[in-house]
């Protein structure tokens, strides 16, 4: 359910980028497409979380 996820930021290794995608995503149906400043600063959070996480994916599957 997207609206019942967590704001926390779990450790990169511990979701999957498609993980943190969906939180992602499920911040901007919440915010209706414009950020709050605590919005935004989460969203930079969860975005490195997610580039974190493409990395450690790609060297998984090789």
């Amino acid at each position: 359910m997207l609206h019942g996820m967590s704001t926390t930021v779990e450790a990169s290794s511990e979701r999957s980028a498609a993980e943190v995608n969906e939180e992602i995503r499920a911040l901007w149906l919440r915010s209706g497409g414009t950020l709050s400043v605590e919005q935004r600063e989460e969203y930079q959070r969860l975005v490195q979380e997610w580039a974190t996480a493409l990395p450690q994916e790609a060297a998984e599957a090789a």
